[in-house]
């Protein structure tokens, strides 16, 4: 379908006319010079068709500017694209305690953090087609990410997500609010949050139960997973393992308020020793049915201003073009005639 965006800019077409009758009269001359062979000249400079040639294509040229001023556009078919899934607000625990290395990846200890950031990162690039955003907390909670279908950008700031950003302390009750505030804007069937802690609740002004009895009513759903080993070597004097003794590095992980969370809300709790337990966690939460959404549409547009404004800036060259080649042409053939007389004399 072809069209106009900014029709009104035709209103403007009459506007050199106006700016004619607006302008005062040249006054005529006192004295007049006459030239003899003016008939001659009239008929070298094309007289009144040359005239109506140039007033002709100085109109064409301004309905072309008008034209690609009213920018023409052209639309598309409609075309039909999916988007029924589920919108997902994923919390993480970016506090302190993430620093600890009681996980391993590939053979190799490593800190919880960079763990969940690549679990986590796997599940995010799986969700094709759901809208996805991202909370990370510490003493306070942010919204990273809002609600997004742009799963590349709410993997690299997951990412980027570096211990302390947000406090040393772990305020989940205050994640659980700010979600529920940023979910409730969507319907209800597709309000879901799944929070990843590996502490209890040292922070905040929302404690976690009362967050999660937001939480149930807006119809807010709550899966919360617990991440940390539970038996990990701490080494002895300078590294070494003499003086080396085995604790529990997730003793202040509070278990019972995560599930208490989950229960409250609907969802379920999950405990995670381990990447791969981790791993199979977020696979068990990639076969959450999906709500249907009203299908969405799109028309493809294509913008056709250059193609009058092209041909206007042609012509414009072409017109102004124009009587430079002529008087050259002229002015060959009079020397031509100068040279040839001379030579008769």
């Amino acid at each position: 379908m072809f069209e106009f965006a900014w029709p009104w800019v035709f209103l403007l077409t009459p506007l050199p006319l106006i700016a004619r009758w607006l302008m005062p009269r040249s006054k005529p001359l006192s004295s007049a010079l006459k030239v003899p062979f003016y008939s001659e000249l009239s008929q070298r400079s094309g007289g009144e068709q040359s005239n109506y040639l140039n007033l002709l294509l100085l109109t064409l040229i301004w309905l072309l500017l008008i034209s690609a001023a009213a920018r023409p556009r052209w639309y598309g078919e409609p075309i039909s694209q999916a988007s029924s899934a589920r919108d997902l607000l994923v919390a993480v625990d970016i506090s302190g305690s993430m620093e600890t290395p009681d996980m391993l990846l590939g053979g190799r200890p490593a800190m919880r953090i960079n763990a969940v950031k690549q679990v986590v990162g796997d599940f995010v690039e799986r969700r094709q087609g759901d809208r996805l955003g991202l909370v990370l907390f510490g003493t306070r909670a942010y919204l990273q990410a809002p609600l997004t279908y742009d799963r590349e950008t709410v993997g690299t700031l997951l990412r980027e997500a570096q211990i302390g950003f947000a406090g040393q302390g772990t305020a989940i009750g205050d994640a659980i609010g700010l979600s529920v505030k940023r979910l409730t804007q969507r319907p209800a069937e597709q309000r879901v949050l799944i929070l990843l802690t590996d502490g209890a609740n040292t922070a905040g002004e929302v404690s976690p139960l009362k967050a999660a009895e937001l939480a149930q009513q807006a119809g807010i759903t709550v899966y919360t997973i617990g991440v940390g080993a539970e038996e990990m070597v701490q080494p002895g004097l300078l590294g070494s393992r003499y003086g080396s003794r085995r604790i529990n590095p997730s003793r202040d992980l509070d278990s019972k308020t995560l599930q208490a969370i989950a229960d409250t809300t609907g969802g379920r709790y999950f405990r995670a020793h381990n990447p791969q337990e981790l791993a199979e966690i977020y696979s068990e939460l990639d076969e959450l049915e999906p709500v249907e959404q009203e299908a969405e549409s799109y028309r493809p547009l294509r913008s056709l201003f250059v193609w009058p404004l092209g041909v206007a800036l042609l012509l414009s060259s072409i017109w102004a073009v124009a009587p430079l080649t002529t008087n050259f042409r002229y002015s060959g053939n009079g020397n031509k005639q100068t040279t040839t007389n001379g030579g008769q004399a």
